[in-house]
């Protein structure tokens, strides 16, 4: 129960970046692709504080930290070959 005020902290973050997602898309000033980059960069800010606090990453072996890393470059892998795949 320590790390109370840190998780607190952790998801008024976590709200104020999913706060700015929907402004973004809703204000509607940048361009559609700014507006998705603006989106996808937040959501990859969002997603790292997850892992990292929530899934407790920070208190981890670097090398766990590093295996969760490379699963993510599979991932990604993989989805930009289906990608390609489809066209």
């Amino acid at each position: 129960m320590a790390r109370t005020k840190l998780y607190t902290i952790i998801y008024v973050v976590l709200f104020v970046l999913a706060t700015a997602q929907v402004a973004v898309e809703q204000v509607d000033l940048l361009g559609y692709w700014a507006a998705i980059a603006v989106i996808a960069v937040l959501s990859m800010v969002k997603a790292l504080f997850v892992a990292g606090y929530y899934q407790h990453l920070v208190w981890e072996p670097r090398s766990l930290s590093y295996l969760m890393l490379i699963g993510f470059v599979g991932f990604i892998a993989l989805t930009v070959a289906a990608s390609y795949s489809i066209l």
